[in-house]
């Protein structure tokens, strides 16, 4: 269903909430590549949130949990973690083929790039810790970390794909803002991922403390009021894993490869959320694995499943930024 045909089941949603709705701002996706839809509405001196999840992602009952999750930690004091209205005796509704919520709107920026400050990289892994902190509970469960063999799994088809045969076929177009990018991600990518499964191999199978983590938390999923992180938005991609995927996610995309930034910000998430040193290697690992791959996804999705995406400059943007980061490191 396209965005305009959305618009009347927005309206119809929003009616079956017992609050004075006044103004409605469509946000398409507001930069991500989910298919959500979101909108920002208005009621008296109050902002909202409501979103459109994709068809059948994801399930009523992930949904729920999700919630839960969210409710857990406002409950704890996490004001950062969006309020989700209820819904009758649910947290969500059905409309559309869609599943939809609706979430207090949160104050501030994701503009840490703009102001990169070393108070506002700590506070961002403090509230880290501290959401971890609360998510993991009492007694977290012990395994191998799922994040590892996801990364396995991405590595292993990819040089599958590639050693049947497959090639991107780059469009001829010189204005398409991607095909710089794409093209030098190709190059990288033959170097960087075979190298994977090899810096991987270490970690494989070793138990470690398991508990729901965000795994999508990066630049723009973290909300910055003054020096205070005000928000950490978007809990889609939430799933049980160790808590250094969430770290090297954040910290890839917050402070790069800057080595003093990565002990300024593991020193202020170990002062919530004590960690060894094998925990903060395996985070290196991860962050370096996860931008490899991540590269290669979007190689994936643009020139093999054929993804198409509203806006390609921000796609080209997001390339650039895992092209440069790999292009800057030592083979």
């Amino acid at each position: 269903m396209s965005r305009a045909l959305l618009m009347p089941a927005a309206r119809h949603v929003l009616g079956r909430y017992a609050l004075p709705w006044g103004a409605i701002q469509e946000l398409g996706n507001r930069g991500g590549f989910s298919g959500a839809c979101l909108w920002r509405v208005e009621t008296g001196d109050r902002s909202y949130c409501l979103r459109a999840w994709p068809p059948g992602d994801p399930t009523p009952e992930r949904l729920g949990w999700l919630h839960g999750l969210m409710a857990g930690a406002r409950a704890a004091g996490l004001e950062f973690v969006p309020h989700v209205v209820p819904a009758g005796s649910r947290s969500f509704m059905a409309e559309a083929g869609r599943l939809w919520d609706l979430t207090a709107w949160l104050p501030g920026r994701a503009d840490f790039h703009q102001q990169p400050t070393p108070a506002r990289l700590r506070a961002a892994c403090v509230a880290l810790a501290r959401l971890h902190r609360v998510w993991a509970g009492a007694l977290p469960i012990h395994g191998p970390c799922p994040a590892l063999e996801r990364r396995r799994r991405g590595a292993e088809a990819w040089l599958a794909l590639v050693s049947a045969g497959w090639r991107p076929c780059f469009p001829a177009s010189d204005g398409d803002p991607v095909r710089p990018w794409a093209e030098q991600a190709w190059s990288l990518a033959a170097t960087w991922v075979a190298r994977v499964p090899t810096l991987l191999a270490p970690w494989v199978g070793r138990p470690f403390a398991l508990h729901p983590c965000l795994c999508d938390v990066w630049h723009d999923h973290v909300l910055f009021e003054g020096d205070a992180v005000s928000g950490i938005v978007d809990y889609g991609s939430v799933k049980n894993d160790h808590a250094a995927v969430d770290l090297a996610r954040l910290l890839g995309s917050l402070a790069g490869d800057d080595d003093a930034g990565w002990d300024a910000a593991f020193a202020a998430y170990a002062a919530i959320c004590p960690l060894t040193s094998d925990e903060r290697a395996l985070t290196r690992v991860l962050d370096r694995t996860g931008t490899i791959l991540g590269a290669v996804n979007w190689l994936r999705w643009l020139y093999h499943d054929g993804r198409t995406f509203d806006d390609r400059q921000l796609v080209a943007e997001r390339l650039a930024g895992l092209v440069r980061r790999i292009g800057s490191w030592r083979v």
